[in-house]
C-alpha cells in the first residue's frame, strides 16, 4: 500500500479502501493505491499551511538554488522516472522519456523565478507620488493530475507554485501514482523543507475534500471535460482560484497543397502516440477538397505498419491503454461508430490485439465520420483515428468552431494565406501549422479554449506565474 506524504513524513492513510495498480502491458497487479479520507486531506492541508510562512519568507535566491538542485536530481534519475511511467502507464520508453523531458523543462522555467516574480515600479505617477506592485504567494495550493502524464503534469504545477512561495498538496491519479511518489521523494532529496510539498492518494472523495479544505487557496486541475467543469464549479463555490484544463476533440486538416510526406507521419504520431491518451491527440483527420481522394488509403497504409506491444520492448510504436475499463470504453466507441454508419477501415478490435495479455486496442481507422456521430464530436482517448471530408477551408473552420471543445486544431498546407486564415479564425487555443501536436513549451501557456478549459489563467508560462501569485499595489508619498 502506498503512503501519503504529510509534513515531510510518509504516513499510512487512516483506515480506507484501496484500488489496484496495474502494469497495463501484462495486466499484472503491481501495487495498491489508497483512497484517502477527508481527514487525511485535512492533515496534508494543515501541514502545508504550517510550512507556508517560513517558506514564503525564504529568499527567492535560496528557493532558486533548491530548484536547480531538484533539476539536477531529476536529470540523474531521468531513466528511472521514464521506466516507472512505462511500467505503470504503459506508454513506450521513448514516449516516457519525452514526457520526463517536457516536465523538466517546466522545472527549468521555474528556476527563472528571480526574473519571473519581479513586479513593476513607476516613479512620480502624480506629484511626489510613486507607485509599485509586488507579487505575493497565495498560500496553500492544490494540484489534481490525470493518469496519462504522471510525471509531466505534476511538474507543470508544483515547481512553479513553490518557487512563487506557495506550499502544495498534490493528488496524483489513482491509476498512475508511482511516478508522483518518486517525484516527491526526489523533491525531499533536493533539500526542500518539510511540508512544502505534500501528497495524498485517492479518487473522487479525496478531490472533494481537497476542494473544500479551507487552507487551500487555489487549485490546478487537468482531466476530462466533465471533471474539469465540476472542479471549476466546486472550487469557485469554495471561493478558491482555479485553473481546470479539460477534454478535447482535435481536428487535423489536410489541404490539397499539403506535403503528404510530412503530413501523414505527423498525423500518425498525433493520433496514435501515447495510444491516443492525450488531450492534444489529433483524433479526426479531415481531407479538404481534392485532398480527400486518397487520404484514407494513405493513412491506412501507414497505420498498418505500426507495431503494438509492451512499452519497454524496442521498436514498439505504441503500448496498451491504462486499464481494462478504459479499454472497454474505447472498444465501445468503435462499435458505436460502426453502428452509426462509419466505415471501419482498420479494426483495433481484432483478436491479435485484444486477446493478448494486458489492455491493448489496435490502431483503428474510421472513415466517413460526420459531426453527427459520436466519433466525430466526443473525446475517445484511445488509438482511434476518424477520417472526414469537407469542401473548403471555410467549411473546415466552421466544422471546428461548431464544436463545444477548443483545445487544438492543425492544418497541413503550403499556402500562407490559408494558414493565416486558419490561425486567425479557428476557435481553439493551440494551433498547429504543418505540426501535428501543437504543444507549447513551458514558457508559453497551455491555452485551451471553450469547454477545454475553465478559468482565466492557464497552466505554464506567464499565466502560471500570474495564477500562483497575487499582486499588491503600493502608492507612496515621501
Amino acid at each position: 500500500m502506498l503512503a501519503n506524504l504529510i509534513g515531510g513524513k510518509w504516513r499510512e492513510p487512516r483506515g480506507c479502501d484501496s484500488v489496484p495498480l496495474f502494469n497495463p502491458a501484462s495486466g499484472e497487479v503491481i501495487g495498491q493505491a489508497p483512497l484517502s479520507s477527508a481527514a487525511d486531506v485535512a492533515e496534508a492541508a494543515a501541514a502545508a499551511a504550517r510550512a507556508f510562512a517560513g517558506w514564503a519568507a525564504t529568499p527567492v535566491m535560496e528557493r532558486t538554488r533548491l530548484m536547480f538542485t531538484y533539476k539536477a536530481v531529476l536529470e540523474r534519475h531521468f531513466e528511472e522516472l521514464a521506466a516507472i511511467v512505462t511500467r505503470n502507464h504503459g506508454k513506450t520508453l521513448e514516449e516516457a522519456r519525452g514526457e520526463v523531458r517536457r516536465g523538466i523543462e517546466m522545472v527549468d522555467f521555474a528556476c527563472g523565478a528571480p526574473t519571473l516574480l519581479q513586479g513593476r515600479t513607476l516613479r512620480s505617477v502624480s506629484t511626489a507620488i510613486d507607485q509599485d506592485y509586488y507579487r505575493y504567494p497565495l498560500g496553500v495550493v492544490g494540484g489534481i493530475v490525470p493518469f496519462n502524464f504522471p510525471v509531466m503534469i505534476p511538474l507543470w504545477m508544483f515547481p512553479l507554485a513553490v518557487m512563487a512561495g506557495n506550499t502544495f498538496v498534490l493528488k496524483p491519479s489513482e491509476r498512475t501514482p508511482l511516478a508522483a511518489v518518486r517525484l516527491a521523494e526526489l523533491f525531499a532529496e533536493a533539500g526542500f523543507p518539510d511540508g512544502v510539498l505534500n501528497l495524498v492518494h485517492g479518487a473522487a472523495d479525496t478531490v472533494k475534500a481537497l476542494l473544500a479544505a479551507p487552507e487551500v487557496r487555489a487549485v490546478s486541475f487537468v482531466g476530462s471535460e466533465p471533471a474539469a467543469r465540476h472542479v471549476y464549479q466546486e472550487a469557485a463555490r469554495h471561493t478558491k482560484r482555479v485553473q481546470a484544463a479539460g477534454g478535447a476533440k482535435n481536428h487535423i486538416f489536410v489541404l490539397p497543397d499539403a506535403d503528404l510526406e510530412l503530413a501523414i507521419p505527423a498525423i500518425m504520431n498525433s493520433a496514435f502516440g501515447n495510444a491516443g491518451e492525450r488531450c492534444l491527440a489529433g483524433s479526426v483527420a479531415v481531407g479538404v477538397g481534392a485532398a480527400s481522394a486518397h487520404l484514407t488509403e494513405r493513412l491506412e497504409q501507414s497505420a498498418r505498419r505500426l507495431r503494438l506491444g509492451p512499452g519497454d520492448q524496442p521498436g514498439v510504436d505504441f503500448g496498451p491503454l491504462v486499464a481494462d475499463d478504459h479499454r472497454r470504453r474505447v472498444l465501445g466507441h468503435i462499435e458505436r461508430a460502426a453502428d452509426q454508419g462509419a466505415r471501419v477501415v482498420l479494426d483495433g478490435r481484432s483478436a491479435e490485439y485484444v486477446q493478448r495479455p494486458g489492455f491493448f486496442v489496435g490502431p483503428t481507422i474510421l472513415d466517413q465520420v460526420t459531426p453527427a456521430m459520436a466519433a466525430g464530436r466526443e473525446e475517445i482517448f484511445g488509438p482511434v483515428l476518424s477520417v472526414a471530408q469537407v469542401g473548403s477551408v471555410r467549411e473546415a473552420i466552421d466544422l471546428v468552431n461548431r464544436l463545444p471543445l477548443g483545445n487544438m486544431a492543425a492544418v497541413f498546407t503550403s499556402s500562407g494565406r490559408a494558414a493565416r486564415q486558419f490561425r486567425d479564425e479557428v476557435e481553439c487555443g493551440m494551433i498547429g501549422i504543418n505540426v501535428g501536436v501543437a504543444q507549447p513549451l513551458a514558457f508559453y501557456p497551455f491555452s485551451g479554449w471553450k469547454s477545454s478549459f475553465y478559468g482565466d489563467l492557464h497552466l505554464q508560462g506567464s499565466d502560471g506565474v500570474d495564477f500562483y501569485t497575487r499582486k499588491k499595489i503600493v502608492v507612496s508619498r515621501w
